[in-house]
């Protein structure tokens, strides 16, 4: 019986809907679910559509779109399918024909036409033609409900829409102003908490206006609870933390300011080495030798390494092709892979590292190695890539990079090959401004790209709003390194005079010859980084496979030798500091010293000789066990603190008209609900505790609880959940509704089991009220009782749900401004 019942409570969105056999509402999975207590209405949300239901009775109130529009049932396929010729794209993938100008141009110019039509018409095919590429940006992800009866939906693209609780769309809020999807919400008194796939969660009113703004967690945000005072954030990668719900508050300021003064008894120290290296490959493929002599030899005590490869494959149908990937979001080639593959067997991957992450863009190519004794300390890998060439599109010029979370702190490594030609100095500049704003760091492809398990290394971070979307992301790592074929060259010297200072060393006097140390100076490029002396012979441009200082071009165009290839960085000290300055605090969290700057002259298979770059790093971090003993203690023995506390846990006043009412059959009495506070807002809550049947006059009431099940058919509270403004009452409807059925059979079953008792009725209601922010709560008991009137009574009805007309004058139940002292915690 009980499983035949419970198969007779499906229902399907598209039966309801169906007329004459057509259904225009699209077979999508359902999102999420939301139950609107006060309504008695369920909300089901599926990805682009809304249907809202009676909870009571079944019935299918509304189905609605996301902009609010009743979706149309019967027309709506028609006037898609008549809509749809309207709607074909031009076809804007062929090329062009050629006219006479462009005859005229020379290869390279034809070369470049074609890649960029090419690289064009995937990006048009990607964001404006089918959904097999992009997905619609405005998909609901999470809904939730506010202690005023308004519902919110959040959706893929950041955009935040609020309902009223008859699915009118009322306003919507864009407030990160970031393609950032919204992933979940909770509430918390007269506060919404949402979160975000960056990681970020922030704080609004029910106004819909932001009061914080805070990174929780580097990794998506899945899921937010509410708990013994503190807000709980749930990421992808399985961290947990708590928010406390009283931020923010005085007692902020006071704990930053009284851990800060404990800063020395927390915090911990780390050493460790990266090593860097970078080289323009030339499309070549090196022997096992050339690796292990350029990164094997020298890996033996470093815990990190960096590798970045330019010009790993610069054929033009793979540049257009790369173009076209990056548009659908694909990446890496076979020859890459080859690269991988190859470093990994020189670093010994498996036995002594692990690789972490990489990232190709064209020929550009950027992996990150982790020490296995220290893979534990390194997670949150993101990938990033910019393309500086051919009109910022396509990946012979850009740069990938690589952030990781090393202990508490972020470090980001940038492969880079900028603008070339000894003239081009304000295109390099140019090219490094471009990457540095806008690269932008996400989830690589990669199976093996995976997190760390531990503690996320975003702390509590308060953002100020728009100022900063328009942050660059490299700008708040705590380490930054950039390397690659920056080809910056050497002006105002001629080949001759640098092939002499060369092999006579004069390494001085051809570094104030180096356009990249002249522009750091003016501060036109790489501005607060620096580099390290320059003790190695200029690695641009050699013969291949000719060794020694003799293999310096000498054909036709004799380039002059130049320090292309280059190791730029900055870590957490100020620009002037050097590592003798500045020890490492908390202030101050990486320090780095370059130990190894040097090329490697032996290698022979490019016209570029790999660099490599070695640092020796401190990092301060936390030791959290510490940390949060420290912050107990702290809030345990500080007597503003608590003073502080205190006030957070007092409810505002309230009265409550009456502790009993009686109603005949269709009658309404108001309940008053008075808050007695001139300051603070009060969030009340109705719900029906206990139910209990009186066969004869005098009986004793039994109560039995009535758990989730809400209020009884036969009574109606309206409203069962608001705010009430300071000094402010509110009249709360409690109404009797006539509900009898005959009894029916279907199937032999009676149908009439879910039927109140029709003898006289005492309901226990319970009225919770919190203030807007307060950790504790309040309770009033209401005992309503309904004294069964036979004349009222109508054997004829039965649908289930069928109103009489209220009794009219309303009955107003004595006021006793009765106030119940029961207190107890907010629970979760």
């Amino acid at each position: 019986m009980a499983a035949l019942l419970v198969e007779r409570s499906a229902i399907d969105l598209r039966s309801q809907v169906t007329v004459n056999g057509n259904c225009s509402i699209s077979s999508s999975d359902i999102k999420c679910l939301l139950s609107d207590n006060i309504r008695a209405k369920l909300w089901c949300a599926q990805s682009m559509t809304f249907s809202l239901w009676d909870a009571r009775t079944k019935e299918l109130l509304r189905v609605f779109n996301i902009d609010g529009q009743t979706e149309n049932r019967v027309d709506g396929g028609e006037k898609d399918a008549a809509a749809a010729p309207a709607e074909k794209p031009a076809k804007e993938g062929k090329g062009k024909s050629v006219n006479k100008k462009e005859k005229g141009q020379g290869f390279l110019q034809r070369s470049r036409n074609a890649i960029m039509g090419a690289a064009d018409a995937v990006r048009r095919v990607a964001t404006r033609g089918t959904n097999a590429f992009v997905e619609d940006p405005k998909k609901t992800e999470a809904i939730v409900m506010t202690a005023d009866g308004m519902v919110w939906s959040g959706c893929t693209n950041g955009l935040i829409i609020q309902w009223d609780g008859n699915g009118n769309r009322v306003q919507d809020f864009n407030l990160l102003n970031k393609n950032t999807a919204v992933q979940c919400f909770c509430t918390f008194g007269a506060r919404i908490y949402v979160g975000y796939a960056s990681g970020i969660i922030q704080m609004l009113d029910l106004e819909g206006h932001l009061l914080q703004m805070w990174v929780a967690h580097s990794n998506p945000v899945l899921k937010l609870a509410v708990g013994k005072g503190y807000i709980y954030s749930l990421a992808s990668h399985g961290g947990i933390r708590g928010w406390s719900t009283l931020s923010p508050s005085p007692i902020d300021q006071i704990l930053r300011s009284e851990l800060a003064g404990k800063e020395a008894t927390y915090t911990r120290k780390d050493q460790f080495r990266v090593l860097i290296g970078t080289w323009n490959v030339g499309q070549g493929r090196p022997s096992q030798e050339a690796m292990m002599s350029w990164l094997g030899s020298t890996a033996g005590d470093v815990g990190i390494v960096v590798v970045g490869l330019q010009e790993v494959d610069m054929g033009a149908g793979f540049l257009a092709m790369s173009a076209a990937k990056e548009t659908v979001g694909l990446e890496g080639s076979a020859i890459g892979q080859w690269w991988l593959d190859n470093i990994g067997r020189a670093l010994g991957e498996g036995s002594v590292f692990e690789r972490m992450g990489s990232r190709q863009l064209a020929g550009l190519l950027v992996s990150l190695w982790v020490r296995k004794n220290m893979r534990q300390h390194v997670g949150d890998v993101d990938a990033g890539a910019v393309p500086c060439g051919f009109g910022r599109a396509i990946g012979n010029k850009g740069g990938v990079g690589l952030r990781i979370r090393v202990r508490d702190r972020i470090m980001c490594f940038v492969n880079c090959h900028l603008a070339a030609h000894l003239e081009a100095v304000n295109r390099r500049n140019a090219d490094f401004d471009h990457i540095y704003r806008n690269m932008v760091f996400g989830k690589p492809t990669i199976p093996n790209a995976a997190v760390a398990a531990g503690v996320s290394s975003s702390s509590h971070t308060l953002k100020s709003g728009s100022s900063e979307d328009t942050k660059p992301e490299l700008s708040d790592a705590d380490m930054v390194v950039f390397f690659g074929d920056f080809n910056y060259r050497l002006f105002g010297i001629s080949y001759d005079e640098a092939r002499d200072f060369v092999s006579q060393r004069s390494f001085d006097w051809l570094r104030e010859r180096d356009q990249l140390r002249a522009e750091m100076k003016a501060g036109r490029v790489f501005q607060g980084m620096h580099e390290a002396i320059i003790t190695f012979p200029p690695t641009y441009k050699f013969e291949r496979n000719v060794p020694g200082l003799g293999g310096y071009d000498s054909g036709e165009k004799k380039r002059i030798p130049a320090w292309c290839d280059r190791v730029i960085f900055r870590d957490t000290r100020p620009g002037s500091s050097t590592p003798s300055q500045c020890e490492c605090s908390l202030e101050c969290p990486v320090v780095s010293a370059v130990i190894q700057y040097e090329a490697v002259m032996d290698v022979t298979e490019s016209d570029h000789k790999p660099v490599r770059c070695k640092f020796h790093i401190q990092v301060a971090h936390t030791d959290r066990s510490v940390r949060r003993q420290e912050f107990g203690e702290i809030l345990r023995t500080n007597e503003k603190i608590q003073s502080l506390l205190e006030e957070c846990r007092v409810v505002p006043e309230t009265a409550v008209s009456t502790n009993s009412i009686a109603l005949q059959n269709q009658d309404t009495a108001i309940l008053r609900i008075t808050n007695k506070s001139a300051a603070d807002k009060v969030v009340f809550r109705i719900y029906c505790e206990g139910q209990a049947n009186f066969k004869d006059e005098g009986d004793e009431a039994e109560y039995r609880a009535r758990g989730n099940h809400g209020f009884p058919r036969w009574l109606e509270v309206t409203p069962a959940a608001g705010i009430i403004k300071p000094d402010n009452s509110i009249e709360v409807s409690v109404h009797h509704e006539e509900f009898h059925t005959l009894e029916d059979l279907v199937d032999g079953i009676p149908q009439n089991w879910w039927c109140e008792d029709t003898r006289d009725k005492e309901v226990i209601l319970v009225v919770v009220v919190q203030g807007s922010g307060s950790t504790e709560v309040a309770t009033h008991r209401v005992h309503v009782r309904h004294c069964l009137s036979a004349k009222t009574l109508r054997a004829d009805s039965k649908s289930g749900s069928r109103r009489g007309q209220k009794s009219d004058p309303k009955q107003q139940s004595g006021s006793s401004d009765a106030t119940d002292d029961s207190r107890s915690s907010q629970k979760p």
